[in-house]
């Protein structure tokens, strides 16, 4: 980079002379420009031409055509995010070296007043003054300049008694020049090395091992450049959705690209926030996540322990001829095996959305993406800013990460099926996977701490959907098995949450006794359980499934209470409740294929005519 030294020796005084950060500021606005085009490039190649591709062609042809766009449209995500931290990290420079370049530009400017000669090494000479002794003033001499406290304090008590009194000003200039020079060479020194390590493999494969060099580099960029972005106004600490999207209003588009780049987790769970810009702040997340969980697996994948070892009957105490089972280290080392693979496996359904989709309605839009703990997903099939109906889906047991492929799938059948019941208006339906989710019936699902913790996230990112959108949406707050008692907490908890009207499939309770409870008129409150789902057993606070025959299929209580509050698909509730088909009994595909059939015939219908506003 023209201009910008090696980090290798000691700024001299030529160079930070001759230094114009303005230079910086404009290679940093290059780079900035060349994001753009590369980011305006991947949105065409995804937006346009892979769906335009997916909407005329089939067949090996298409498949290979696909595969090829998603690579360059991953090069050309991957230019983006480069070119916006060297951006970024010119920009840091150029602050950091134009602080030191002002001092000494005023230093300079003092020793010109003065008359003293500032010499190459940034020492100053002065002439002779003072009083006069035997008809001589006292001679003139050189100030070396000092950085070190001690030593600067020993000079400046010298400079005090010499007799000549432009020693203590050269001193104290020349002291200025060494301080400006010492920072200019801890700018150049910091940055150069951030720099030369934001550089591409020499290949034209965009791979796992470049996202988490991404990571990397953006920790390295945003920690040298903190001077820099405390410059700019921070984001509310805990802000509200319209504190969010007020601050973000009041970024310059530099500054927002910028946040993007460098804090892309913290813009991306931002509820207020644009859906498009929290999308492309996930989808960097979601990059960088994955490459670092393939390495993770790979590094795993090294320290296979042994697989078999010889069968030991525990009557006898003897080996069994030709008999081999898995060792208990094999067993601890494929469980973790499959826990990562698994949230590899979400992230790539989740990817898979952004690759297949054939149309604007159904464009995918990444809301929340992580894969701490059980892992977490907001996906919106259809933009929720600018659709006349969002339906947000909180699924229930079970639901993590590694199998957020038919969560998804489901609010896809929504809003599928939500346009053809009101084809004049859009609709735009997410999962919202935003909590830890109870993994086991017995136990965990008869616990509300899971629901406890995911209620304020959900209001806030219903109340950020409502504010981004800018004006009134009408929506609808949909919540199956446990994830119903999520929506009924939430919606009991905070009475301002913008819900219209709510549904509830196979619910084990809504946290309330009455539908009044949930601060929405009761005739928009919306209940099915189907026959044949085995949540019709569940007693009241003792965990889902009564240790009775699963096949009886009786109502345990006569007070309509089950596992979390009065059952909402009963009188005493005092919704509204909807026709669904009895669903599969028990039997080889499960103990529960009816509590997972209501995305599919009427159903889902149904479902889909509340969502846009009607009556089933």
């Amino acid at each position: 980079m023209a201009g910008l030294r090696t980090g290798e020796a000691d700024m001299d005084l030529k160079t930070l002379k001759a230094l114009k950060p303005s230079e910086f500021e404009n290679a940093a606005d290059g780079y900035r420009a060349m994001g753009n085009m590369a980011s305006a490039a991947k949105d065409h190649i995804d937006n346009q031409i892979a769906v335009g591709m997916r909407n005329s062609l089939k067949g090996e042809a298409l498949k290979a055509a696909q595969e090829q766009l998603r690579q360059l449209s991953r090069n050309f995500h991957y230019t983006q995010v480069e070119c916006s931290l060297i951006s970024t990290a010119l920009n840091g420079f150029a602050f950091d070296v134009d602080v030191a370049k002002k001092k000494l530009d005023a230093a300079l400017e003092d020793a010109g007043t003065h008359k003293f000669t500032v010499n190459s090494d940034g020492s100053v000479s002065y002439p002779a003054a003072g009083k006069a002794s035997e008809g001589k003033k006292p001679e003139g001499g050189k100030a070396h300049g000092v950085t070190d406290p001690t030593a600067s304090a020993v000079d400046q008590q010298a400079a005090t008694f010499d007799p000549n009194p432009n020693f203590k000003i050269a001193q104290g200039i020349a002291n200025r020049i060494a301080h400006a020079l010492e920072e200019a060479t801890e700018a150049d020194e910091k940055w150069a090395p951030k720099l030369r390590a934001l550089k591409a493999d020499d290949d034209l494969v965009v791979s796992g091992r470049d996202w988490v060099d991404v990571k990397s580099d953006t920790g390295g960029v945003n920690k040298a450049a903190k001077d820099y972005l405390d410059l700019l106004k921070d984001p509310p600490k805990h802000g509200t959705p319209k504190e969010n999207a007020s601050w973000w209003k009041g970024l310059s588009e530099e500054q927002r690209a910028e946040y993007i780049a460098l804090h892309p987790n913290a813009v991306g769970r931002m509820d207020g926030l644009p859906a498009a810009v929290r999308s492309e702040a996930n989808q960097l997340v979601l990059a960088e996540t994955r490459g670092v969980a393939q390495g993770q697996l790979n590094d795993w994948l090294k320290k296979e322990p042994k697989h078999y070892e010889p069968y030991l009957n525990p009557m006898t105490g003897t080996t069994m001829e030709n008999v081999q089972v898995p060792t208990e280290e094999w067993k601890r080392w494929d469980a973790k095996r499959k826990e990562i693979q698994g949230r590899i496996d979400g992230m790539d359904a989740i990817q898979r959305r952004f690759d297949t989709y054939t149309g604007e309605d159904t464009r995918p839009y990444l809301l929340g993406i992580d894969d701490k703990n059980r892992g977490h997903a907001i996906v919106s099939i259809g933009n929720p800013d600018t659709a006349d109906n969002v339906a947000t889906y909180v699924p229930g047991t079970f639901a993590k990460l590694s199998s957020v492929d038919g969560d998804i799938r489901r609010a896809q059948l929504l809003q599928t099926q939500a346009q053809i019941a009101d084809p004049a208006h859009s609709t735009a339906s997410v999962l919202w996977l935003g909590y830890d989710a109870p993994q086991s019936i017995v136990g965990e699902a008869s616990d509300t701490k899971y629901a406890d913790h995911a209620r304020r996230p959900l209001n806030d990112f219903l109340t950020g959907i409502d504010t981004a959108h800018g004006g009134h949406v009408n929506s609808t707050l949909v919540g199956h098995s446990y994830g119903s008692l999520v929506a009924g907490e939430t919606m009991r908890d905070h009475p301002d949450v913008p819900v219209d009207n709510a549904i509830a499939v196979g619910s084990p309770g809504m946290g309330v006794k009455h539908a009044d409870d949930l601060n929405i008129p009761r005739d928009h409150m919306w209940a099915a359980t189907a026959k044949n789902d085995l949540i019709n057993l569940a007693p009241p606070k003792a965990g889902f499934l009564a240790p009775l025959n699963p096949m009886e299929y009786v109502r345990l209580f006569d007070d309509h209470t089950i596992v979390h509050g009065t059952d909402p698909t009963t009188d005493d509730f005092g919704g509204q409740t909807f026709k669904v088909a009895d669903g599969k009994a028990p039997g080889s595909d499960g103990l529960m294929p009816a509590h997972s059939q209501y995305w599919e015939g009427k159903s889902l219908k149904h479902m889909a005519e509340i969502v846009t506003g009607g009556r089933p």
